[in-house]
C-alpha cells in the first residue's frame, strides 16, 4: 500500500535501498511502503525527534532528511548505549549493506569492535573515550569493507575467518575450522559456517551473542530467523551450524548486523534457537533474493 510522505517534514528521499535500519530505529514513524521506508508520521515531541535522528545517522545511503534537508553533526547520538557494556555505533556503512556496528565494553577498561562502521574520524574519537579498543571483530566477508582502518585507528587486532579471509587478506588473527577460540576474557569466537563460508558468531559473558548475518530477530514472525534467500555459502551447512548450536550457546541478547535486535530470557533464547535449527533444517536452497527477506 502508498504511504506518501508529508511535505516539508522529515523525509527519506530517493537514494534508500530498503535495507531496514531506519525502520529499526525509528519504529512508528518510518515504516517500509512500495519496497522502499517512508515517513509514515512526523515526530510530535522531542523523544520523537531522537528517534528520527538516530536513524538518520545510522542511515547508511544518509536517505533520512530532516526539514532543513542538513543533517547537523552536532545532532550526531552515536554511539548510542543498548545497556552498560554494549553501544550502537551507528553509520552504518554503504560498503557493508548498511550492518549494524557494535562496541562492546570490558570490565577491564577495554572493548572490542564488532562488524564496522562508514569511517568517522569523530565517531572514533567517542568510541576510543569509551574503552580501548583491543580487537576489531569481522562476523563474515561482507561486513569486511573498512575493518583495516578502525584496527590501525585504534592499534587493534584484525580477525576474520579463513574461509574469507580473501575479504580482509591483512588480518591479524585468522580462525580456522569450527572449534570456539578466545578473543579476550569473556569473549569467544564460534566459527558458523552457512551465510558464508567464513562466518563467525562472536558471544561474550553468556549474555550477548554477536550473530553477524548467521540469523536474527524477525519483527514478521515475532521468533529467530534465518534470512535463507540471501545465504551466500549453504543453507545445509547453516542448519548444520544450528544444530551444532542447540544446549551449547546460552545469551539473552541477540545482536546481528542485519535484522532486529532483540532481548530474551536466556531459556527462552535456548528454546528459539533449538526451534529455529530444527526449521532450518527443512529448507531447501533458494535463489538469492534480497527482496524476499521478512524482516
Amino acid at each position: 500500500m502508498q504511504r506518501s510522505q508529508a511535505r516539508g517534514g522529515w523525509q527519506v528521499d530517493e537514494r534508500c535501498v530498503n535495507c531496514d535500519v531506519a525502520r529499526q530505529m525509528a519504529p512508528g514513524l518510518i515504516e517500509e511502503a512500495d519496497g522502499r521506508s517512508v515517513v509514515v508520521r512526523q515526530p510530535r515531541n522531542a523523544a520523537e525527534e531522537l528517534l528520527l535522528l538516530r536513524a538518520a545517522h545510522a542511515c547508511p545511503t544518509r536517505s533520512v532528511r530532516p526539514p532543513s534537508g542538513r543533517l547537523d553533526p552536532a545532532g550526531d547520538p552515536y554511539p548510542l548505549p543498548l545497556d552498560a557494556w554494549v553501544h550502537l555505533c551507528g553509520h552504518n556503512a554503504r560498503k557493508t549493506a548498511g550492518a549494524t556496528s557494535y562496541l562492546l565494553r570490558r570490565p577491564d577498561g577495554g572493548a572490542v569492535m564488532v562488524d564496522t562502521p562508514r569511517w568517522s574520524a569523530a565517531l572514533a574519537e567517542r568510541l576510543a573515550a569509551l574503552g580501548a579498543v583491543t580487537d576489531v571483530l569481522l562476523t563474515h566477508r561482507d561486513h569486511a569493507a573498512h575493518g583495516r582502518q578502525w584496527a590501525d585507528r585504534f592499534g587493534a587486532r584484525l580477525w576474520i575467518h579463513a574461509g574469507d579471509r580473501e575479504a580482509a587478506p591483512d588480518a591479524d588473527r585468522v580462525l580456522t575450522g569450527l572449534d570456539p577460540v578466545t578473543v579476550v576474557p569473556g569473549v569467544t569466537a564460534l566459527p558458523f559456517p552457512g551465510h558464508t563460508r567464513g562466518s563467525v558468531l562472536y558471544l561474550a559473558d553468556d549474555r550477548y551473542c554477536f550473530s553477524g548475518d548467521s540469523f536474527y530477530w524477525s519483527r514478521a514472525t515475532a521468533d529467530l530467523a534465518v534470512a535463507d534467500s540471501v545465504t551466500w555459502y549453504s543453507i545445509e551447512e547453516l542448519a548444520r551450524s544450528l544444530a551444532r548450536a542447540v544446549g551449547r550457546l546460552r545469551f539473552e541478547w541477540l545482536l546481528p548486523g542485519h535484522g532486529e535486535r532483540c532481548r530474551l530470557d536466556a531459556d527462552e533464547m535456548a528454546l528459539r534457537l533449538r526451534g529455529l535449527a530444527e526449521r532450518t533444517g527443512r529448507l531447501a536452497p533458494r535463489p538469492v533474493d534480497f527482496s524476499a527477506v521478512r524482516w
